[in-house]
C-alpha cells in the first residue's frame, strides 16, 4: 500500500532546443527566483496557455442582459464617486 509521500506523480518529458543566448537569461531568471529552469519554464508555460485560453473564453448570455450590456457601453462615463 502505498502513501501520499511514496506515491510519485508522473511525468511525460517535453524537449526543447533551445540557443545558449536564449537558455542563459532563463537560467539566470530561474535562480533568483529560486526555482529550477524545469520548474520556472513550466510555470511560465502554464501562466502563457492560461491567458491564451481566457482570451478566447464564451460567455452566453440572455438578448436581454446582452441589450443591457450595449447600453451601458454606449452610455456616457460617469465619475466615480469615492465614499
Amino acid at each position: 500500500m502505498s502513501t501520499a509521500s511514496t506515491t510519485k506523480t508522473r511525468r511525460d518529458t517535453l524537449n526543447l532546443r533551445i540557443p545558449p543566448a536564449e537558455r542563459n537569461p532563463i537560467d539566470c531568471a530561474a535562480e533568483s527566483a529560486g526555482k529550477t529552469r524545469t520548474d520556472f519554464i513550466l510555470e511560465a508555460a502554464r501562466r502563457a496557455a492560461e491567458e491564451a485560453l481566457l482570451d478566447r473564453a464564451l460567455m452566453v448570455v440572455s438578448p436581454e442582459a446582452y441589450g443591457e450590456f450595449l447600453r451601458r457601453l454606449d452610455s456616457p462615463a460617469q465619475p466615480t464617486v469615492k465614499s
